[in-house]
């Protein structure tokens, strides 16, 4: 039910317009990789865990582009527990909100020149964190009555029609962002300005100081293009990058030495990158890059690919460029990287929490290979203490 009273034709346009809304990306993406499988894929693994960092309960984001907000609020879950304080479980959809104002704020500034969706990156967690602060999520979930899962399908129709009308204009008017703001509050809820606590009253400022605590300005978001000089910041050029944020670039290998040596240290890691792979199955929770290329395998090869650990190909600092270039490697999903375990010949894989509920093999959880990892990253997110010294000696930080 709209809480917003609309003119009526202004409303007549928009439900004309949520007729004609299409499902989420994040949902296509889904179907995508569902059809990635092995029958009995389970039967076949044996993981044991090396390291397993405490973490919260898995959620499922819904029909919404949020991978982003889920995985790096988890992210921000499992660095309060590092850091001895009580978890909460904080509003992913509080952080989405803010995000989605502040974006529609750029893509004002710029005519209509950036990607205006669902998605986002992780410095838009943090970044939202420090302006807006954050809320738990019981006090905010940004869904309406009688809904249980998200669905933004029909939002994203709603402001995309509001700014490009906005943007068409020869001046801007006083009361384009009230309008649009209230769109999105009108889908989301309104969010919280004072709420209670455990039995005290906080803001969203005060709770992010007070009882989450951390410091937004000690992470860093690093990558790895050849293209980039070495040990430089440059401008992640990935389509959800609308604030133009600057991430830090080392080798495809430093990746998986930051991520070990964060993960032995007790932290965390947030990572980004492309899931819509042959060797990304979903349901049998393995991600791994096949020695032989899916178009060369044999139908009997293609059935088994998940029966089991497979030979992986060798990639290099060149093949990660080439796949980024040709939009092979592309910035479709989040996820949190929680711990390391071993397959049953002691390979190494990463312990990954997923945002897609808890339909698969492993509850929620998957295990992705280190050479995946790296090869298949757009970026990742750590605490600058999480860094190797050698590593953290090169980017001077």
């Amino acid at each position: 039910m709209f809480r917003l009273k609309l003119k009526p034709l202004f409303a007549a346009v928009l439900i004309a317009l949520a007729a004609t809304s299409n499902a989420s990306a994040q949902d296509d993406l889904i179907n995508k990789v569902k059809s990635n499988q092995s029958a009995n894929s389970k039967d076949h693994f044996t993981f044991t865990d090396v390291i397993n960092l405490e973490n919260t309960s898995i959620k499922d984001q819904g029909s919404s582009g949020t991978c982003w907000s889920y995985s790096g609020n988890s992210f921000i879950e499992s660095e309060m527990i590092r850091m001895g304080k009580k978890p909460v479980e904080l509003a992913q959809i509080f952080t989405a909100r803010n995000a989605y104002i502040e974006k529609g704020k750029m893509y004002v500034k710029m005519h209509g020149a950036v990607t205006l969706g669902e998605g986002g990156a992780f410095h838009d967690v943090m970044n939202m964190y420090k302006k807006y602060g954050t809320v738990p999520r019981s006090v905010y979930t940004g869904l309406q009555e009688g809904q249980t899962r998200n669905n933004f399908s029909e939002m994203s129709k709603m402001t995309e029609s509001v700014l490009a009308a906005v943007i068409k204009n020869d001046k801007l008017s006083e009361n384009w962002l009230k309008a649009y703001t209230a769109v999105i509050d009108t889908y989301l809820g309104e969010a919280p300005t004072e709420f209670m606590y455990e039995g005290k009253k906080y803001t969203p400022k005060t709770f992010a100081d007070q009882v989450v605590g951390i410091n937004p300005d000690d992470y860093v978001e690093i990558s790895s293009f050849q293209e980039y000089p070495w040990y430089t910041k440059f401008t992640l050029l990935v389509p959800d990058n609308w604030a133009f944020d600057q991430v830090w670039n080392v080798k495809q290998d430093e990746l998986v030495e930051i991520v070990d040596n964060a993960l032995k240290n007790g932290y965390t890691v947030a990572w980004g990158g492309d899931v819509s792979e042959k060797g990304f199955s979903w349901k049998n929770g393995v991600a791994y890059i096949p020695e032989i290329d899916f178009t060369q395998m044999t139908a009997e090869q293609k059935a088994e690919m998940f029966n089991g650990p497979k030979p992986e190909k060798k990639v290099t600092d060149a093949d990660r460029q080439k796949a980024f270039d040709n939009y092979e490697t592309t910035d479709d999903h989040g996820m949190h990287i929680i711990g390391i375990a071993k397959d049953q010949n002691g390979k190494e894989y990463y312990i990954v929490k997923n945002s897609w509920g808890l339909s698969n093999d492993y509850k929620g959880y998957m295990y992705m290979t280190k050479e995946f990892m790296k090869y298949k990253a757009t970026d990742i997110m750590v605490h600058k203490n999480a860094l190797p010294k050698n590593i953290a000696k090169k980017l001077a930080i």
